[in-house]
């Protein structure tokens, strides 16, 4: 079991599984906020979580309604409360990640630059990697240097598609 799972399971209160176009989600919240947004059988995704399942929480209920909005169109950004677990560099790099605008993209190097630590672009690489709330954090916003789309960890046609929503919208 990971260190983000025990994590996980010790503070979530709650969890649901939400439709959309590119498969099923998996949101996780706490007493505070969205602790994680997982596409099913993304890399790092925590796996089964102790949280009971609960599709009449009102956050979660909140969270898969932003996520209609998003697919269809309607909404380009999440305003949901978060409370994400990481080391403070990944809580960083994910704040820099929720300044990226809709159907805007930077590099990696960029988000070095604007966190003060433009020599740590593979740590920066690695903490996009790892973000637990997928989507609401918009790490998919993220390419390399050469505009290539790079890894994601919900599978790089995710993203592909996930950038093409945003460009349509």
């Amino acid at each position: 079991m990971s260190t983000l799972t025990d994590t996980l399971n010790k503070v979530c209160t709650a969890q649901a599984l939400v439709d959309t176009p590119l498969g099923p989600v998996r949101v996780a919240r706490t007493a505070v906020g969205i602790a994680g947004l997982w596409f099913e059988g993304q890399k790092h995704h925590p796996g089964e979580l102790a949280a009971p399942m609960c599709d009449d929480d009102p956050l979660l209920r909140r969270a898969a309604q932003a996520l209609q909005r998003y697919f269809a169109g309607e909404a380009d950004a999440f305003d949901l409360p978060l409370n994400l677990h990481g080391t403070p560099f990944q809580r960083s790099v994910w704040q820099a990640l929720l300044r990226i605008p809709a159907g805007r993209t930077c590099s990696y190097g960029e988000i070095a630059q604007a966190i003060g630590a433009p020599q740590a672009v593979r740590a920066v690489g690695a903490a996009v990697g790892r973000n637990p709330a997928s989507l609401v954090v918009p790490c998919h916003r993220v390419l390399g240097r050469d505009g290539s789309l790079t890894g994601y960890a919900g599978g790089v046609q995710r993203k592909q598609a996930l950038l093409s929503l945003e460009a349509h919208a």
